[in-house]
């Protein structure tokens, strides 16, 4: 038996210099800050300690940078746009953390199409994005510019 699936992702020709893609949401917990310690293994007080934070501009415990960035990358997944079409990540470039994330914070990943280039390739392309991490009242938590390269469509 032979069944055609066809991916549900964005191929390259589907994007366009200054589109917009808005993720679904998520909400940010403390187990997964937590969890992200074990994982990584920074069990910096800031991310950890609720005393210690108390001392702190923050006054609880804050979600690592990295773990936020993770967050944003199943953000685009689950947004579909990559699911079968993505071939790579090529680069981040001018990754900032603008705003503490807390546990209860809701993110989601906006992002815009700033630049498209064909391969050398010809079955693939590569498109950047501009991408916002904005949390539940409109503020902007992170930002850097994404570079993936995409599959072209199949010529039939």
């Amino acid at each position: 038996m032979n069944i055609d699936i066809k991916p549900r992702g964005r191929y390259f020709e589907d994007f366009e210099v200054g589109q917009e893609i808005v993720t679904p949401a998520r909400t940010i917990t403390s187990t997964d800050i937590v969890n992200f310690a074990c994982l990584s293994g920074d069990f910096n007080e800031v991310h950890t300690n609720f005393e210690y934070c108390k001392t702190t501009p923050f006054g609880e415990p804050i979600a690592h940078g990295p773990l936020v960035y993770a967050i944003m990358g199943g953000l685009q997944y689950a947004s579909g746009v990559n699911d079968g079409t993505l071939i790579s990540l090529l680069g981040i470039d001018n990754w900032r953390m603008l705003a503490p994330v807390k546990h209860g914070d809701t993110v989601r990943l906006v992002q815009t199409v700033v630049e498209k280039k064909e391969s050398s390739k010809p079955d693939r392309g590569v498109i950047s994005f501009q991408r916002q991490c904005v949390n539940q009242h409109g503020t902007v938590v992170q930002e850097m510019k994404a570079t993936l390269m995409y599959k072209r469509r199949p010529r039939a």
